[in-house]
């Protein structure tokens, strides 16, 4: 394939959607600089009443009218409408209440592993939009003070959110204005090595949305442009199951960017644009599925295919919303899914490239 990834772009691009805290339901300003970059090279935006994105690439096939006089009737035939998905909202949590000695606890938004969470750094958003810093800790977090605090299970009814504010009791922390409902903002603690690899949390699935920025760059700068009109569909509550429940009507075959799991009984690697042919939800699409294992095959890309048992993707809920699609999954491989994620330059830089042969080869 005769095209340069800007694996630069893509990498700083990464950095900044990670740097802005957007937990399910809460991806406003995520979603403005989503915005501009798709304006910025050219391209439309617009958002769902839900707060989804959607920005359109014209294709080079218009919708043909075919009269047929002698029956009295018009007919339209209408080229396909490719849509690309992938998700901008993290996981994170909610204040769920407060405890009589000033502490937070908290409910989990979306599945991160609770363990992961112990003496993570985060951040309080109230209502009224003031901003505190806290801690993830265990209810025994004290190696000197608590016996089980090495061994107390990890999980959200054993573990608190310390405020770094001066507070001793509920109503300190109620006068700060921090209230059940407000989010939990958790780290990312955002990476990138000299040897290419990113690391993060959350790159599950902002690292593919970088990856769809590069191959707007990649249209742009290549002057290219896709066989069919091509919508990428950017939402805002996959990881609590309904993100594309809605998708554009006229969208015929949805292919979500989503992250390619790595562990035991898989192939893929941190290198490796993942092909995914079945998850929980159940086998992908035949015909799609096989077109991009023989791109990638005849693009000479590093990839992989596997299944997925505890997985799901944005093509999953649209399914389950009632679209009309054929659907498919891929993604850049991303290793310890839900915790400290890790991936590599090349395995977004495959990705880009096969979404290129996808949307321009028949």
């Amino acid at each position: 394939m005769n095209i340069s990834v800007d694996q630069n772009y893509i990498l700083e691009t990464a950095k900044k959607i990670l740097a802005i805290d957007s937990p399910s339901g809460y991806c406003y300003e995520v979603m403005d600089f989503i915005k501009q970059e798709a304006e910025g090279h050219g391209y439309s935006f617009e958002k769902t009443r839900k707060g989804c994105g959607i920005i359109t690439i014209p294709g080079k096939k218009n919708t043909q009218v075919i009269c047929h006089q002698e029956k009295a009737e018009v007919t339209s035939t209408k080229e396909p409408v490719i849509g690309l998905s992938a998700h901008v909202d993290t996981l994170g949590a909610m204040v769920r209440s407060i405890t009589s000695s000033g502490t937070l606890k908290f409910t989990l938004v979306g599945g991160p592993i609770p363990a992961t969470l112990d003496s993570e750094y985060c951040k309080i958003c109230t209502r009224e939009g003031r901003t505190y810093t806290g801690t993830f800790l265990s209810t025994s977090p004290a190696a000197h003070v608590y016996e089980d605090s090495k061994t107390k299970e990890r999980t959200p009814e054993k573990m608190e959110v310390r405020l770094d504010e001066v507070v001793h009791s509920k109503e300190d922390v109620e006068k700060l204005g921090v209230c059940a409902g407000d989010y939990i903002f958790i780290d990312p603690k955002t990476t990138v090595t000299e040897s290419g690899f990113l690391k993060s949390r959350f790159i599950d699935d902002k690292g593919s949305v970088a990856a769809l920025m590069g191959l707007l760059e990649v249209f742009k700068r290549e002057n290219l442009q896709p066989l069919y009109t091509t919508k990428i569909f950017i939402s805002i509550y996959e990881e609590v199951g309904h993100g594309s429940s809605y998708i554009p009507e006229d969208i015929t075959e949805m292919l979500a960017v989503d992250m390619g799991c790595i562990g035991e009984d898989l192939n893929c690697s941190e290198y490796d644009v993942s092909i995914c042919a079945k998850d929980s939800t159940g086998p992908y699409d035949y015909e799609m599925t096989s077109k991009l294992i023989r791109l990638a095959k005849a693009h000479d890309l590093k990839f992989a295919v596997d299944i997925y048992p505890m997985y799901g993707s944005d093509v999953s809920a649209a399914l389950r919303g009632g679209n009309d699609i054929k659907g498919a999954l891929i993604g850049p491989g991303v290793h310890a899914s839900h915790g400290m994620e890790r991936t590599h330059i090349s395995a977004l830089e495959n990705t880009v490239k096969l979404l290129v042969a996808y949307l321009t080869e028949v």
